[in-house]
């Protein structure tokens, strides 16, 4: 069962931007996606942003709970959060767990391979 957290980072004027490429040039990207039970680290931006405020989605995938709950008490989260306050980014989150069963028969006629 994994889960899938969203994670939306909004700052003032390109801050979030700014946040998600010291993560990555910084190397703290690749230690999280290297980190056992994470599946997915990938920053997003939408292409045609037109406000002030740009916004980063962050799309964070773990094995399971407990994978998270070790990314989370682990020294990098304070990396993180130094960061966060850097840039003074403020956050929604959304989290999903996985469909064990996959894509619906009904479903799949919608999905060009």
């Amino acid at each position: 069962m994994s889960i899938t957290v969203n994670l939306r980072y909004t700052g003032k004027g390109n801050a979030a931007i700014d946040f998600a490429r010291e993560m990555t040039e910084s190397g703290v990207v690749e230690k999280i996606r290297a980190e056992k039970g994470n599946l997915r680290y990938e920053y997003y931006q939408r292409l045609f942003d037109v406000s002030p405020d740009k916004t980063v989605l962050l799309i964070d995938q773990w094995e399971n709970q407990e994978a998270i709950d070790i990314h989370h008490a682990s020294p990098m989260m304070a990396e993180i959060a130094r960061l966060r306050e850097k840039y003074d980014l403020h956050m929604t989150v959304e989290r999903f767990v996985a469909d064990e069963g996959g894509v619906p028969e009904s479903d799949k006629e919608f999905i060009r391979k």
